[in-house]
């Protein structure tokens, strides 16, 4: 902080300070200040430091600090911070106030200028301000001398007012409504000065502060407006990155309060858990480039494929009927002088028409089988079990079966049912996506990283790129698009990725899968951490700490007894 050269010339007066000794510890005591304001970032903090220190310059012994609001058409004063010695139990409430040149700190937002009254209660006649004496009167308490100033931005506008109020003639006495007059004095020219001064660096502090508060808010706006556009992409996962941010940042902040063990080393700020939350906000970012008939795969098949083989088979299913007819015609007219009559019993001709349609009751059998088959195993799985497994066995042979099922097309040519690209897509082991498909999806990871790197992120910001770039990573190697190892993924990373599980394996918006119970859910957690797949402390914390609560989720009383 640097004073200025009107603070300058009045510390250099001897008629200010005859002691050089004091000159230099106002210096040291504005630089002190300066150096302050300038490390505070909570505006709150922010601006009771700057009433605290402008009192403590000037002896005062109350004093206050309003806020210009121009967030809507009509501008108003906020009372922000509010301070007395002689009232330090009085409750302060932040209350809005019409901007209006009839009280004091509204008449000089208005007008930038100073107001220095050696007694508020004795004012002109023909100024438009006067005391708002009703903090006085219900105290009690009583306002003599005041000097208020306009803080104003390095381009002149005014963006606040700091009030003082009853400079006392030492530092440690009260001031009540009887002693006023002799504890108080009035404000000098010096405190002006000074003040102005002090609030010209409270101006650019304040500034500074709504500043970084505006990026953040951009930041904030940027993210949700992103997440929009993923919810918008992909309307099956809508809520899941909410969802997963929700479960990460609470995971985190679960994680840095932990004193022992080996998570006792993991610390985050609120810069921090800000960063893991617009990285986890973020994550998925990348599926805008996935295809949206990939990303709302419901099934193994699509609908069109789905449908394609429905008409296959009712085109089979008519020329097996078409051929049923044309063998009963090509017998009869083979067999002329047939003749049915009812009398007759265990006529050879009666049977063989009959056995024809048997072989066509038989033949339509077949293929209803074969689609009940094609429907079950076109509904996708979710876990690997064993009974999957042998039901995948006996599908496969059937399947086979159904591969080499051939049918005459309209235009006579002998075809396939089912082509062998669409028996690869219903014997899909787990899920709905083929490999190909399955490595889209994958890509979203290099293309969400791709795009966060593009930001101009600031410097408390800028790893959310690495952190979601790493929540597909597995502890032993197998994840992906990096193959990462344990020590080479970052922790907030690994904490997302146990979020990111969770809330796939428990969400209910995903129409290709079932949602998963709580427990088994868990137990499928546990599972991937004993494989090395992710990190067990972590795990062991999400469970022990439920943190999916965060989701409103609860375990039943028989899980938590057996946990």
């Amino acid at each position: 902080m640097t004073v200025p050269n009107s603070a300058t010339t009045i510390l250099d007066s001897q008629e200010f300070l005859p002691a050089s000794a004091e000159r230099v510890e106002l210096i040291e005591q504005l630089l002190a200040i300066g150096t302050a304001l300038s490390s505070s970032r909570d505006l709150g903090q922010l601006l009771n430091l700057i009433l605290s220190k402008s009192r403590e310059i000037t002896c005062s012994d109350a004093g206050s600090v309003y806020l210009i609001d121009h967030s809507d058409e009509t501008p108003k004063l906020l009372f922000k911070v509010a301070q007395n010695d002689s009232l330090p139990t009085g409750s302060f409430q932040e209350l809005v106030m019409p901007l209006t040149p009839k009280s004091l700190a509204g008449y000089v937002a208005l007008t930038g200028e100073i107001l220095n009254l050696p007694d508020a209660y004795d004012l002109p006649k023909d100024v438009p301000y006067e005391l708002d004496r009703s903090f006085d009167s219900s105290c009690p308490y009583h306002t003599r001398s005041v000097l208020v100033l306009p803080m104003q931005d390095q381009n002149g506008e005014v963006i606040g007012v700091i009030q003082l109020i009853n400079r006392k003639l030492r530092r440690h006495m009260v001031v009540t409504p009887k002693n006023v007059r002799e504890v108080t004095q009035s404000y000098s020219e010096w405190e002006e000065v000074i003040v102005r001064s002090l609030a010209s660096q409270a101006a650019i502090s304040i500034e500074r502060n709504q500043l970084q508060k505006n990026i953040e808010n951009l930041f904030e706006g940027f993210v949700r407006a992103s997440v929009q556009i993923i919810e918008a992409r992909d309307p099956t996962t809508s809520g899941h990155s909410e969802r997963v941010a929700e479960l990460t940042v609470r995971l985190s902040e679960e994680a840095s309060s932990v004193t022992t063990g080996p998570l006792r080393l993991i610390k985050f700020s609120d810069r921090n858990i800000q960063e893991i939350r617009y990285a986890a906000l973020l994550h998925d970012f990348g599926k805008v480039h996935i295809p949206e008939a990939i990303l709302g795969k419901q099934k193994k098949l699509y609908p069109s494929e789905l449908e394609v083989i429905r008409h296959r088979i009712a085109i089979a299913q008519r020329t097996l009927e078409m051929e049923c007819a044309q063998n009963k015609f090509k017998y009869l007219i083979e067999h002329p002088s047939h003749r049915h009559n009812s009398s007759e019993t265990g006529c050879a001709h009666c049977q063989q028409l009959e056995e024809l349609d048997k072989q066509l009751e038989r033949a339509i059998a077949r293929l209803g089988s074969y689609w009940k088959l094609i429907l079950e195993a076109n509904e996708p799985e979710v876990l690997d079990t064993k009974q999957f497994q042998f039901l995948s066995e006996e599908a496969f042979s059937q399947l086979t079966e159904l591969s080499q099922y051939t049918y005459r097309d309209i235009d006579g040519q002998l075809k396939p049912l089912i082509s062998q690209e669409e028996v690869a897509c219903l014997m899909i082991p787990r899920g709905n996506l083929t490999s190909e498909e399955r490595r889209a999806i994958e890509s979203h990871v290099t293309h969400t990283y791709a795009f966060l790197k593009r930001i101009p992120w600031t410097k408390h910001l800028q790893d959310v790129p690495i952190i979601a770039y790493g929540h597909h990573e597995k502890l032993d190697g197998s994840g992906y698009p990096q193959g990462l190892r344990h020590e080479e993924i970052p922790i907030q990373s690994q904490i997302m990725s146990i979020a990111d599980i969770y809330d796939a394996l428990t969400a209910s918006d995903r129409p290709y899968k079932r949602r998963l119970p709580l427990e088994i859910t868990l137990q499928i957690l546990r599972q991937e951490a004993a494989k090395t797949k992710i990190n067990s402390d972590l795990v062991d914390l999400f469970e022990q700490r439920q943190v999916f609560t965060v989701l409103g989720h609860t375990l039943t009383l028989e899980a938590n007894s057996a946990a």
